[in-house]
């Protein structure tokens, strides 16, 4: 008897084909993505040697490339240091061109120019060094999203001590644990964040955290409350540390595969895992994606609402941004905070140009409605992009439609913290389709496959794989070879992430492989219900999960958080699941609609849907040091 693969089953298809909007060539030079990344495929190696001549070396790499997609050696006799392409370039003609406009939910506001960030980082950097940081030392830094966190950042690179920021705000057994994995002696921390209105006490998670830890031996404080000052000889106040030092330091140069950070990184399940990124093909890869992806230039005001906690924040906030001398907005806070429309606001008054952010923030917006953002004037958008996760076509639509008036780019893009940069995507002046994820944004050999490694056929599911290296791919995982070499199978990178391609060779990536229901036979990916969900006029966000069940083997349960205006009940339950079926068919039907406040997320805006399956069938939580509050 014949067996039917084991491919999964990609449902959700709307059809639509958006057409760019009128006047975006005026601002992205780029015409045809197809014709860019087929010239790009072509030519790899040369593709990159030109993005690399953008950096700024010590010693030029005479070679781009040896190695092994597994084994990866990228401009490896190239020698530089990443924050003089960040800073030091810019000072002859842009010193007082501002780098950061920094606003915070309690209303404070401030801004520094690149010719103040370099002083800065120059004194933290002289600070450190004095102390005994030396090219290599591990530095942790668990601050919030604040001006002296990119500092402290770009000081340890600027001596070749390798940073690992954590997320502040992660709990202290998560904080403990990548300290000791990093090896990190010396801490720089925040004392505060603030979030809705009231100031969230890290300098406690910290001392939690260093409690009997000996191998840390100096902490750094940012100090901005009257928080207690314990009897520990290992800690400084930050300012105290930097103000009496030069305002000039020599850059230590290094080979271009010396690591530039180690980025630690759990998902939704499993131990944190500490990616590896490097000085040269880091830089080169992220500068370059991030500019030709996206169209931002130094006239441009550029808001990511990410945090330097995330990849997103290291690649498009600072070392990317910073490399091709962007003016950011950084905002500390809760998006909602301290009015629903705090967002609107802010991209209103700032006249922000180009927006990235995640599709957990585009689904809040549309929870909220359409009269909030009708209060504001969102005219200066000319683009928005979200990554992250899966962006639902009605989320895209309220994007597009309601934030931009139907003259807005909206652009979904694909990447991974292992990546580095964006990788999958639109380009601004290419159709969109809003049920997809996108094409390649360059020379990057995408494809699909099985179990078994095989490509499966146009319009079947399987794992997304990438054949071929890219600089700014992640160098290894921080002390376990072992961990790294499980990313490559089949001569490929194993993405993690399950996805199909249609016959326009249009990939959609469903989630993670770990997410993928197995319903009466079939594979589903939960992105297809879950959008399918979100399409309906109550529903502003849904996680769905498959429990066990005898006929069956899962069932589909769906968890809803409604939309302004809705109230739960056992009708619009009833309609939510009829609404799937006709949408996606019968196979996706939702066995039951439970209604929520709130879906569980990881800090970042991931769903974690292991969380809501452990409530269906009493299972363990598990790892749940990433869960937001």
């Amino acid at each position: 008897m014949e067996t039917k693969p084991s491919y999964i089953e990609g449902l959700l298809s709307t059809g639509e084909l958006i057409t760019p909007p009128a006047g975006v060539s005026a601002w992205f030079p780029i015409a045809d993505q197809d014709a860019f990344v087929a010239d790009a495929l072509r030519d790899p190696i040369a593709f990159w040697r030109e993005r690399a001549r953008r950096i700024a070396w010590e010693t030029e790499p005479q070679t781009v490339f040896r190695g092994a997609l597994h084994d990866p050696h990228w401009f490896p006799d190239g020698r530089l240091n990443a924050t003089v392409s960040c800073l030091d370039r810019h000072l002859a003609n842009h010193a007082d061109a501002i780098a950061y406009e920094y606003l915070c939910e309690n209303g404070t506001e401030r801004t520094i120019t690149y010719g103040a960030l370099l002083a800065r980082v120059n004194q933290l950097a002289n600070a450190l060094r004095l102390d005994g940081v030396v090219a290599g030392d591990r530095v942790c830094i668990y601050m919030p999203l604040t001006i002296e966190g990119i500092v402290a950042m770009l000081a340890c690179a600027r001596i070749g001590a390798i940073h690992s920021v954590v997320y502040a705000g992660l709990g202290a057994t998560a904080l403990r644990d990548r300290i000791a994995d990093a090896g990190a002696q010396v801490l720089i921390v925040g004392d505060v964040t603030y979030r809705k209105g009231r100031a969230v006490d890290l300098k406690r998670i910290v001392d939690d955290a260093v409690a009997g830890l000996e191998s840390v031996r100096r902490i750094i404080v940012h100090r901005r409350e009257a928080t207690p000052v314990p009897d520990d000889p290992r800690e400084v106040n930050f300012e105290a540390y930097c103000d009496g030092q030069s305002t000039e330091c020599d850059a230590e140069i290094v080979g271009a595969e010396h690591p530039l950070f180690i980025l630690y990184t759990s998902g939704t399940t499993g131990k944190p895992k500490g990616v590896v990124m490097t000085h040269g093909g880091y830089l080169v890869g992220s500068a370059a994606m991030l500019a030709e992806t996206t169209g931002i230039t130094p006239d441009d005001v550029y808001w990511c609402t990410s945090d330097i906690g995330w990849i997103v924040g290291h690649t498009m906030m600072v070392y990317g941004a910073l490399a091709n001398r962007y003016r950011c907005v950084l905002r500390e806070g809760a998006p909602d905070h301290p009015t629903p429309g705090a967002i609107y606001a802010a991209l209103d008054r700032l006249r922000v140009t180009k927006f990235y952010t995640a599709p957990t923030l585009a689904r809040m917006l549309l929870r909220l409605g359409v009269d909030v953002a009708a209060e504001h004037d969102l005219s200066s958008l000319q683009a928005v992009y979200c990554a992250g996760e899966p962006l639902n076509p009605e989320a895209w639509r309220f994007l597009y439609d309601v934030i931009g008036g139907g003259e807005l780019a909206v652009c979904n893009q694909w990447w991974q913290t292992e990546t580095g940069g964006p990788m999958m995507g639109f380009f601004p002046t290419s159709p969109i389709r809003p049920d997809r994820s996108g094409k390649a944004l360059g020379p990057i050999a995408f494809d699909i496959v099985g179990s078994d490694g095989e490509p499966v056929p146009t319009g079947a599911g399987g794992l997304l794989v990438i054949r071929a290296p890219w600089p700014n791919m992640f160098a290894g995982v921080w002390g376990d070879p072992e961990r790294y070499a499980q990313y490559f199978r089949w001569g490929t990178y194993v993405a993690g992430d399950v996805a199909t391609r249609d016959e326009g060779g249009y990939y959609s990536v469903l989630g993670r492989a770990d997410d993928v229901l197995n319903v009466a036979g079939h594979r589903l990916a939960t992105a297809d219900v879950e959008s399918a969900l979100v399409s309906h006029k109550a529903c502003g966000e849904a996680g769905v999960v498959g429990v066990p069940d005898e006929i069956k083997g899962e069932a589909i349960v769906a968890y809803v958080v409604l939309r302004a205006g809705h109230a739960a009940s056992d009708e619009l339950a009833a309609d939510l699941i009829a609404h799937v079926r006709h949408e996606i068919g019968p196979i996706a039907t939702p066995a039951a609609i439970r209604f929520a406040a709130k879906l569980p997320k990881t800090r970042s805006g991931k769903i974690m849907r292991r969380l809501l399956k452990a409530q269906e069938t009493g299972q363990d939580l598990g790892d749940i040091t990433t869960l937001e509050e």
